[in-house]
């Protein structure tokens, strides 16, 4: 009997952290970069970002410094980690944009600040805190969401986003 007790638990538990797994995750990143000059510094992204074991794929469009990053399914990777890398190169995020899954944006630390929750199976969010946009966007948005108790504390496990979809 404790046998059968202890697989049934073991089940649960296992069911639990796929299913954890499976809903916080990002699908595709769009990174755009500032103070790139050359290819050689979006080299130094591009390399940073592969570093990753979760990346799949990285399309650069040196026009507009825009990494589009492909990840696998079933990560659980933060916005965070985007900045880590990017900055690890020397360098600094303009604008982050992300697709994930409605699931995702109702069970991570995503406060929506800008659009509406909605139930599609992928949404794209803009991470709006600093860091994550330029400082002068980053000024024009402490200004609008002046009266939101979060905005302006800087805590660095929150992520303020805009749903763009």
């Amino acid at each position: 009997m404790k046998t059968l007790y202890k697989k049934s638990v073991l089940i649960v538990i296992l069911i639990t952290l796929f299913t954890t797994a499976s809903n916080a995750q990002i699908s595709k990143a769009e990174i755009r970069a500032t103070g790139l000059t050359c290819s050689m510094c979006s080299n130094a992204i591009n390399k940073q970002l592969k570093s990753m074991p979760e990346v799949k794929n990285v399309d650069i469009d040196l026009n507009t410094n825009t990494f589009v990053v492909s990840l696998s399914e079933n990560n659980s990777l933060k916005p965070s980690v985007f900045k880590e890398k990017v900055e690890n190169a020397g360098f600094f995020i303009g604008s982050l944009v992300l697709t994930t899954n409605s699931k995702t944006i109702k069970e991570s630390s995503y406060i929506i600040v800008n659009g509406k929750e909605n139930n599609s199976k992928e949404v794209q969010i803009q991470i709006l805190d600093k860091g994550y946009v330029t400082d002068k966007e980053f000024k024009k948005l402490s200004k609008s969401y002046k009266n939101s108790l979060t905005y302006n504390n800087s805590n660095e496990n929150d992520f303020h986003i805009q749903i763009l979809n």
